[in-house]
């Protein structure tokens, strides 16, 4: 093992640690104009001027508008699900998600460590426990081999209910992510969860615009989730949404998030603790012009991280990530994958970068790491751990590739 260390740490350190330089020329290859290269900006350049501008000349600018409805309506379109309920964030969207697909108060719900940390927020807001699941190197999602073995070991079962047997709670629920845009084996998830009694809701919060098997991620599962956060590939500035083909949990969503007011005319009754999470009329409308052009934004990083691909073929000890042949990435962001993990020389490669004006990031910091998650149940987490040490997302926004 020790040797193996050291040969590990040695290999990056020659690639990484000693020549930084040569993986910025290769970024400079791809992307040689800007003197500044964000992880991922916005492109503004559609209708959203027009139709921002509707909304202010019609005085519609709130949670109820035409554009509120039409952007939901062209997101079930897009995604192939009966019905989208648009929110305020994907945080928003995952909350309510978790909440119509029945989990509760002191359950427990399964989450990837390898995540941003709204996925296990979302849980926590429920009243939940996250109870962290490792991932697989070939998706970076949820592998669900190794979970199946896991729970069948750490698991009872009781009127078709999985139950932890070290701390008796119930686990309701399994969150895959599609993380950067890669889908998660999700027919191995999905046979996981039916064994095991569980409720899935499909993060597809990064992952607008991806397949798995040709179908689109967000309708993958009886619940999926998406986010139009400033970062994302179709943005509201702020905004999530909810897809599924149930029209009565759809119903009991937009119920929920209009602070579970009853219809009335004048009357203020409410039936339950709601929230007040609709979007406003402003940003679904951007959104519209956004999701107009959302053939054109996947193409364009698709094709970036092609060219990424291309300059870092010779470039050793590193590689661009490439997805398993049945997903078809959005390509949010493009991973670096470096072959040894080591996180000194990851840290050396990333402050160099940001002096170069190129503004990459590495992989979240494993949600078990963070404080306020230490003490989650957890399954052995080795390819999280091996991952995190190797992982640089490179400058992916649409305006790199040349969208105007």
């Amino acid at each position: 093992m020790r040797s193996e260390s050291r040969q590990s740490s040695v290999g990056l350190t020659s690639v990484i640690g000693a020549d930084p330089a040569r993986i910025i020329e290769a970024i400079r290859e791809v992307l040689p104009s800007p003197a500044v290269l964000p992880l991922h900006e916005p492109i503004i350049s559609g209708r959203e001027w027009e139709y921002v501008r509707e909304c202010l000349d019609t005085g519609w600018v709130s949670s109820v508008g035409t554009f509120v409805d039409r952007f939901e309506r062209m997101l079930a379109e897009r995604c192939a699900v009966q019905r989208a309920v648009v929110m305020v964030n994907g945080t928003a969207a995952l909350q309510v998600a978790l909440q119509v697909a029945g989990v509760e108060a002191g359950d427990e719900v399964l989450v990837p460590s390898l995540t941003f940390v709204a996925t296990a927020n979302a849980v926590s807001y429920c009243e939940a426990t996250p109870h962290f699941v490792d991932v697989e190197a070939s998706t970076f999602g949820v592998d669900a081999a190794t979970l199946s073995s896991y729970l069948a070991a750490n698991t009872e079962q009781k009127a078709g209910r999985s139950y932890n047997v070290k701390t008796g709670r119930r686990i309701s629920a399994v969150i895959p992510v599609h993380v950067f845009g890669t889908p998660v084996d999700m027919e191995a998830l999905l046979d996981l969860a039916k064994k095991f009694g569980l409720a899935v809701v499909e993060d597809a919060t990064e992952a607008l615009g991806s397949t798995y098997k040709k179908r689109p991620c967000g309708s993958l599962a009886a619940l999926g989730v998406l986010s139009f956060n400033g970062n994302k590939i179709v943005t509201t500035g702020g905004g999530g949404a909810l897809l599924t083909n149930d029209t009565t949990i759809a119903d009991r969503a937009r119920h929920l998030t209009t602070t579970a007011k009853l219809p009335h005319p004048w009357a203020y009754r409410h039936d339950a603790v709601g929230y007040n999470y609709r979007l406003p009329n402003l940003n679904a409308a951007l959104g519209c012009a956004q999701l107009e052009r959302l053939d054109e934004l996947v193409a364009a990083k698709r094709e970036l991280a092609e060219r990424y691909r291309a300059a870092f073929r010779n470039v050793p000890g590193c590689r661009i990530f490439e997805a398993p042949s049945f997903t078809k990435p959005n390509c949010w962001l493009v991973p670096l994958l470096l072959d040894y993990p080591d996180r000194a020389m990851l840290e050396q490669f990333l402050q160099a970068a940001h002096a170069a004006g190129i503004l990459a990031r590495p992989a979240w910091e494993p949600l078990h790491h963070l404080q306020s998650y230490r003490d989650c149940p957890a399954m052995p987490l080795p390819i999280t751990e091996n991952l995190v040490e190797r992982i640089i997302c490179l400058p992916s926004g649409p305006a790199l590739a040349g969208v105007k």
